[in-house]
């Protein structure tokens, strides 16, 4: 079977946006092929800075023949229906039809259309153009003479103004090729803005700029490779990772491994060359974090430490270079270092200037008694002038100083809910936003907390304390890691709900994919760390606001989707009023152990019948009787089942409210037999109405007693 090649060439593409960009492509394409009746054995997409790379396998030759019938009117229908039947169907003369007999319904027209296969060649023309001018960028621009207004021309293309390809950067090639593995394939030409897809493509910008001829995905891969472009972004992360381990541990170091900058880097080069730069030791004297940040941010490069040493730098880092340069990248070396050199004298400049720059201590008096502060320690001073200064957090919510009196509060009402100390949780609330106001994080906004943390240890605060001004922000997403004491738990939550609670109040909440103070982090945060640190917190109590709690909700339903959870199951726990997410999460956790066993399964369809008779009737107007008469209880079937419905109920209710969902699930596995029982044996609609009102009551308890755990209406299967 045919395979299909595809590269999208151009400028560099943002390392942000290269897997992402490269699993679209993927999904856009394949999802195209597939509607239009092609299918394939297999896909793999690929990335460089300057290219987007789908490698399909196993492509069928043509999209098969379609047969299709097409349900027409009554032979004996009027005029203008038999003529909409026509034209819906494609057919001149109603003698085209075929008529139909059914014994309930009649003589009836159905159309027999027939829709030929297409060649692959054609469909892939076809959805290309559509799928690169529709590409979602997350920012684009337009470029090339096609972008030039409307009715001007250049070197035969014509302007097309706004209508002209947007591309994150210009696009320069496009290379699409068909063909069976082994024999020749063909160019599918397509051409968008002036660009023709053909067979040819470019290597390395600087070792090999020269066209490449290629024929299928394999000599193309080796072609690049002569070419130095390395093709595969996860083999440029392990080439990278290695290298620069091998590099660390021959000069006595070991590389501080950092995952995000790993990731970024293999975005920057196609053929990557690690090299091992230096600076003064002197520079050393700053907090390690400054220095791997400004490095890191500046440069894109790792740091090193002395080997076996959990804390502290050495003053050596690792660079990568695109370029294999003949000098043994000496030049490399000296430019980064001189950049380098330059960055870390900022920061030593901004972290002195940190340890002197004291605040004139009379205009801060209101503050510091407002915060119970202490103006002899820097953090507290910092905290004073944070407010003192009515620095913004929000125009419609107020400073930061007023920020922190509302967390105080809230953090306050956590503290017994987490178990945490009150006294050190105020503490931390207070402090926690202090470092705001260091240069250091004016330049590095990223350290923020982590400097809090570092000048709260220098002032002999608790380390519960110190931990919570760095950890509240966390986690700032799904892999972050979470605060771990119960100060920085309480700290944490306290901040995030009141960020919650304030934009929702000014009507600031995240619409489609728009989001920009980072709400749905936020929610998320809250979900990790009720569930993660297993904390009983009644949401309603906090946020007041149903369509915030409306909110939450969407958020557990994605954490928990993510961990493997049905969404149904999770449906059938939870109600609008749930606000009690670790228990929710239980729930579901032993529904979902419950309902994939055999008790489970078949009390699952029980139910669901008895709950669809129940339903009927009740659409019918139909009154069901709260309670069942035991007196009108006449066969052993429908006796054994409302006696195992009351132990059940009772077992399950003790169980629920004992919060032991799993006991309760086995509370309702007795009833499975009973029900199954009842139904073969007993027919709910008697002749008698007062025995029929009866067996619908019991039908009823059934649906009652497996809602004390959930609705397994809304369970499928």
């Amino acid at each position: 079977m045919p395979d299909l090649l595809l590269e999208l060439r151009s400028e560099e593409i943002p390392a942000r946006m290269q897997r992402k960009a490269a699993g679209d492509l993927k999904k856009l394409v394949t999802d195209a092929l597939v509607e239009r009746g092609l299918t394939y054995e297999g896909a793999r997409e690929y990335w460089t800075p300057r290219r987007l790379t789908l490698d399909i396998r196993g492509l069928n030759a043509r999209s098969a023949d379609v047969r299709e019938e097409k349900k027409g009117p009554r032979t004996d229908a009027n005029e203008k229906a038999i003529e909409g039947f026509l034209r819906g169907a494609g057919l001149n003369d109603i003698s085209e039809a075929q008529v139909v007999s059914d014994p309930k319904k009649g003589d009836f027209y159905i159309a027999i259309i027939n829709k030929p296969g297409r060649p692959a060649e054609e469909i892939i023309a076809e959805v290309m153009p559509g799928i690169i001018r529709s590409f979602p960028w997350p920012k684009s621009m337009r470029s090339g003479p096609a972008s030039m207004p409307k009715g001007s021309s250049y070197a035969g293309i014509e302007g097309k103004g706004s209508e002209s390809l947007r591309w994150v950067r210009p696009l320069q090639s496009i290379v699409c090729l068909f063909g069976p593995e082994h024999d020749e394939t063909q160019v599918i030409p397509f051409v968008i803005d002036g660009i023709v897809a053909g067979n040819v493509t470019y290597g390395h910008r600087f070792h090999a700029p020269g066209p490449i001829t290629v024929r299928r995905f394999e000599d193309y891969v080796s072609s690049l490779e002569k070419a130095k472009v390395m093709l595969d972004a996860d083999r440029r992360k392990d080439v990278i990772l290695h290298d620069a381990k091998d590099l660390a541990f021959a000069n006595g170091l070991e590389l501080v491994e950092d995952e995000g900058l790993l990731e970024e880097v293999s975005g920057l080069v196609e053929w990557p060359q690690v090299l091992m730069g230096t600076f003064e030791e002197d520079y050393l004297q700053i907090p390690a974090e400054i220095i791997r940040l400004t490095i890191k941010t500046n440069q894109k490069c790792f740091v090193t430490r002395n080997q076996g040493a959990e804390e502290g730098l050495s003053n050596r880092f690792i660079l990568i270079s695109n370029i294999e340069a003949s000098d043994g990248g000496k030049e490399i070396i000296h430019g980064n270092g001189k950049v380098v050199r330059a960055r870390l004298s900022d920061a030593r400049h901004f972290w002195n200037r940190d340890q002197g720059d004291l605040p004139d201590l009379e205009t801060l008096q209101d503050s510091a008694a407002k915060f119970g502060l202490d103006l002899k320690k820097p953090l507290d001073q910092r905290m004073a002038k944070l407010d003192a200064l009515n620095v913004t957090f929000h125009a419609k919510l107020g400073s930061q100083g007023e920020r922190v009196t509302r967390i105080r509060e809230l953090a306050k009402a956590l503290a017994p809910v987490v178990g945490a100390d009150a006294s050190l949780v105020d503490r931390a609330v207070v402090l926690a936003k202090a470092d705001l106001r260091t240069e250091a994080v004016g330049e590095f906004p990223e350290l923020q907390g982590l400097m809090g943390r570092k000048y709260a240890a220098l002032q002999g605060e608790n380390e519960s304390v110190a931990a919570a001004i760095e950890d509240h922000y966390k986690p700032q997403g799904p892999s972050d890691r979470l605060p771990a004491d119960k100060v920085a738990i309480t700290v944490a939550l306290a901040d995030k709900l009141d960020t919650l609670v304030g934009f929702w109040a000014i009507d600031e909440k995240p619409t489609g994919s728009k989001d920009p103070f980072a709400l749905r982090r936020a929610a998320l945060g809250v979900v990790r760390i009720l569930l993660e640190r297993n904390v009983r917190l009644p949401l309603l109590s906090v946020v007041k606001d149903p369509d915030l709690l409306s909110f939450f909700h969407d958020r557990l339903k994605v954490y928990l989707r993510d961990l493997g959870a049905r969404y149904d199951l999770i449906d059938a726990v939870l109600t609008p009023e749930s606000d009690d997410l670790l228990m929710i999460a239980r729930r579901v956790e032993a529904l979902t152990a419950f309902i994939t066993g055999e008790d489970g399964k078949n009390l699952l369809a029980g139910t669901k019948r008895a709950t669809q008779l129940l339903a009927a009737e009740e659409k019918k107007g139909t009154v069901v009787a709260n309670s069942v008469s035991e007196e009108l209880l006449k066969l052993d079937a429908e006796k054994a089942l409302y006696a195992a419905i009351k132990t059940a109920s009772a077992d399950a209710a003790k169980a629920v409210e004992a919060e032991d969902f799993r006991s309760a699930m086995q509370a309702l596995s007795t009833l499975r037999a009973p029900v199954d029982k009842f139904f073969e044996d007993v027919l709910v609609n008697d002749e008698d109405a007062a025995i029929r009102a009866n067996r619908l009551a019991l039908l009823k308890a059934i649906r009652e007693v497996t809602g004390t755990v959930a609705d397994f209406s809304k369970i499928t299967g």
